[in-house]
């Protein structure tokens, strides 16, 4: 990036620094602590509409649609995440290029299924194999925001199903005896309640999803960790401008004290808004701000 970066070997302390957290390998690491920021902001809404449609399935009347609803919280809550991370990344990918072999290869003969392998004729391939490379790290990202929000999903599922059940029940009574119907009892009276219940459960939620998101390494994409462990590892030939020894430590220092700074300002922002939420409600929040301003 500097003019005086040409030659390394001849550079001070001061400038020879200056130049290797400025290389273009660095810049990707910098870029990558906004990829963890982009699949924390996408993911979060994603999953949370995932658990909203759960718990709703969860306490419908209907059997079979409760039955879903129970399930799927049960069977996510009930594997190890990373199995499920692994498992819906090939699932979703395989998934995806069926339907897309389906519809752009009716002529095709050959069975889908190989033994182990699976194959696709090439029209259906995602990404295609002349694609950029930018498609193939973005179709790679949205795999990982499926997969998040359907773990997480399961997860918020759970907590919004126990806020609803936590409602007090006279209060829904008591809409239905005034001539609500029950959807309009289910969208007035119980969802605006059932916040300041659910509310404890997903802030948890939120601080495992932020602490899942070096999960990405995993799933083949470059993020944080994955530079965070070859930028501080001994060089390679892809970095000889710039050798040094085990740096690990000082980079993974830093993935520390970034992931300690988003999870502090996610406790001051959750705790402004369960204040706000329990404004004047017959709850703990609410009792304890009444004898405040007493």
């Amino acid at each position: 990036m500097f003019s005086y970066c040409t030659d390394p070997d001849t550079l001070g302390t001061f400038r020879w620094f200056s130049c290797y957290l400025t290389t273009g390998v660095h810049m990707q690491f910098y870029a990558s602590f906004f990829k963890v920021l982009l699949l924390l902001a996408i993911t979060a809404p994603v999953a949370l509409a995932f658990g909203f449609v759960g718990a709703m399935a969860a306490r419908s009347r209907i059997a079979p649609i409760g039955w879903i609803g129970k399930g799927y919280i049960a069977i996510v809550r009930g594997v190890p995440d990373i199995a499920f991370f692994l498992f819906f990344v090939i699932a979703l990918d395989q998934a995806f290029e069926y339907l897309r072999h389906r519809v752009l290869c009716p002529d095709w003969t050959e069975p889908v299924r190989q033994g182990s392998d699976f194959l696709v004729c090439q029209q259906a391939k995602l990404p295609l194999g002349t694609s950029p490379e930018w498609v193939h790290e973005t179709y790679g990202f949205f795999l990982a925001v499926i997969t998040f929000a359907i773990v997480f999903g399961a997860f918020a599922a759970n907590v919004l199903y126990g806020g609803m059940r936590a409602v007090p029940r006279a209060q829904l009574e008591t809409a239905e005896a005034y001539g609500m119907s029950h959807r309009q009892t289910f969208w007035r009276v119980l969802v605006p309640q059932m916040w300041v219940f659910a509310l404890p459960g997903l802030s948890n939620l939120w601080m495992v999803l932020i602490k899942a998101t070096p999960l990405l390494f995993l799933l083949g994409i470059e993020d944080i960790v994955y530079w965070a462990r070859e930028l501080g590892g001994t060089k390679t030939s892809r970095f000889s401008d710039y050798p040094h020894g085990d740096w690990r430590m000082w980079y993974f220092l830093a993935l520390l004290i970034f992931y300690l700074m988003m999870t502090r300002v996610s406790e001051v922002a959750l705790e402004r808004l369960m204040q706000r939420l329990t404004h004047g409600q017959a709850t703990t929040g609410g009792e304890a701000q009444r004898k405040a301003v007493a």
